[in-house]
């Protein structure tokens, strides 16, 4: 009984990630015909995931404001920035919000073949 509840269980979030796959690459292809419907694509998305229980992949949660939750490209509404002060970091501006997100970036201590060639990675919490 419990084996089948697990398997159940995996079953759902497995569909959920493929749902939530699916909808954030509908919410890309349409941004620049509809915004509305993007944005209700990215908004079943977050549904979807929240009620599965499962964590919405880094690709996915950076595309989506965290201020107005709205769905954001780089080029397209938010600006994506490289600062060197302090510490290096990426910010993204949303252009809805005009809220900012930084992200900090860390240099690689051992030399490795990586998949940026400039030694620079993004920092893991």
């Amino acid at each position: 009984m419990l084996e089948n509840c697990i398997q159940l269980h995996d079953i759902v979030r497995s569909i959920a990630r493929q749902r939530v796959q699916t909808l954030f690459s509908l919410a890309e292809e349409t941004l620049d015909r509809d915004p509305a419907l993007a944005q209700r694509y990215v908004n079943t998305a977050r549904r979807i995931a929240m009620a599965a229980k499962i964590r919405l992949p880094r690709q996915y949660r950076r595309q989506i404001c965290r201020h107005c939750k709205s769905f954001i490209l780089p080029g397209v509404n938010c600006r994506v920035r490289i600062k060197q002060l302090r510490e290096p970091h990426i910010v993204i501006t949303c252009l809805n919000c005009g809220k900012q997100t930084r992200i900090p970036l860390s240099k690689e201590m051992k030399g490795g073949d990586d998949e940026q060639s400039d030694g620079w990675k993004e920092r893991t919490h």
